[in-house]
């Protein structure tokens, strides 16, 4: 069942990078990008590692549904977030508006941390599968917001 877990993570970013299209090379290419900005191919690599430890914490917080009464919250959290993740390609890529993006990714990463504080509460190591992610958004925050503010 675990794996169902991770294959829905995982497919909210193969679905989410099919808004993308031409984007990356047609228009992201050409951004103003601030000096912390990684190459474009150590996104890939990092959202697949990302989107497999997100899958496996919620499953384990699943996995508590009948002994913790916080569990179905922390997995309506865990998806409302997943949401924002997915809205993101979107808004950035696919509709070319980091602006959006950026309002998007603040409200992404609110959910997020809202998601992982309840994560803890219902099995602690779940709440550790999340850290990197929390990381990894605020560092996407950061980044489209200088975007933003360079373009």
């Amino acid at each position: 069942m675990g794996f169902l877990f991770v294959i829905s993570a995982e497919l909210v970013g193969i679905v989410s990078s099919l808004s993308m299209g031409d984007s990356l090379s047609t228009w992201y290419a050409f951004l103003e990008k601030p000096v912390f900005s990684p190459p474009s191919w150590v996104f890939g690599p990092v959202w697949t590692i990302l989107y497999a430890l997100m899958g496996i914490a919620a499953y384990m917080v699943w996995r508590k549904r009948h002994g913790h009464n916080r569990s179905h919250l922390a997995l309506r959290l865990y998806w409302a977030q997943l949401m924002f993740n997915f809205l993101w390609s979107i808004a950035f890529f696919g509709m070319r508006n980091p602006a959006l993006a950026l309002a998007d990714i603040v409200l992404l990463l609110g959910a997020l941390v809202v998601a992982t504080v309840y994560f803890f509460k219902v099995r602690r190591a779940a709440g550790w599968l999340m850290v990197p992610y929390i990381a990894w958004v605020m560092f996407a925050t950061a980044l489209n917001a200088a975007i933003v503010v360079l373009n």
